[in-house]
């Protein structure tokens, strides 16, 4: 298991596809759900959920694609003291597309010239 910025890549090649493959299932199912409310509490985002999980496990999983960086938060002073209002980074495609991007950047980072000519042979057949 290759691990980039939190994400994983060992279901790469099953037939799940875009972010479906580095995402858990939970992680996948609150993108969506916050994708299409575009702002949203952990609660809201709880009830609006498929599967039944704990309310806690939600606000983990928010934890976490806060800090894979597929969503943002702000922090508001409410009845009970703060509380995070998330919003999706950017529509699913366009996430897909960046983090296509900052993995194809740190093979480069990391292999160099190495890495160039794999992608010029690769993508000349």
């Amino acid at each position: 298991m290759v691990g980039m910025k939190g994400l994983r890549f060992e279901k790469l090649g099953s037939k799940t596809k875009g972010l479906n493959a580095l995402l858990s299932p939970l992680e996948n199912e609150v993108l969506e759900v916050l994708c299409k409310c575009h702002e949203a509490t952990v609660r809201d985002i709880h009830k609006k959920l498929k599967s039944k999980s704990a309310l806690t496990s939600v606000a983990v999983i928010l934890d976490r694609l806060h800090d894979k960086k597929l969503v943002t938060r702000k922090a508001l002073l409410g009845r009970g003291g703060q509380h995070y209002v998330y919003s999706a980074k950017a529509s699913k495609k366009d996430l897909e597309y960046s983090v296509l991007e900052n993995t194809v950047n740190k093979l480069i980072e990391g292999f160099g010239s190495t890495a160039v000519s794999y992608f010029n042979e690769r993508f000349k057949k």
